[in-house]
């Protein structure tokens, strides 16, 4: 796990260390952080093999992109309610962009530590301009699910 960005989140986590850190630490949390249409459409990662689930926690809006104002009081309320504050927080999304946002917010809002799932759920684009081929959680062949 590496951090770039010291001081403001615990840093990055690839796809594969973030599932053996929830497979081995039942205070860690995996929060999704992509819109309702990509959980909807894309897919979502599928935690049921470990005996958990995901939270799922806009931190913008679809379509307009419009950063959720509620983001830091919504995830802090739902981590109390799991009991898990003093836990590892990794955030996910499609790339690694957003969620890096919300694991400084969340650092800053007293959580700690928070993570950054490099390369996200489908990792950055190919020479193809293909998504999950490259990095990320369904190119590990993590456990997913689509609805």
């Amino acid at each position: 796990m590496s951090n770039s960005t010291a001081g403001a989140y615990a840093g990055d986590a690839s796809a594969a260390q973030t599932y053996k850190a929830l497979e081995e630490d039942p205070t860690a949390t995996l929060v999704d952080v992509r819109t309702q249409a990509e959980w909807n459409y894309v897919g979502v990662p599928d935690l049921s093999p470990l005996g958990r689930d995901a939270l799922f926690v806009e931190w913008q809006s679809y379509p307009t992109g419009a950063a959720n104002p509620d983001f830091v009081a919504t995830l802090a309320r739902l981590i109390e309610q799991r009991g898990a504050k003093d836990g590892a927080i990794y955030f996910l999304c499609r790339s690694g962009v957003r969620s890096r946002a919300a694991a400084v917010a969340m650092t800053a809002a007293g959580f700690a530590p928070c993570y950054n799932v490099s390369g996200g759920f489908e990792g950055p684009l190919d020479a193809d301009r293909h998504r999950g081929t490259v990095e990320g959680w369904k190119h590990e062949g993590l456990p997913w699910r689509q609805s």
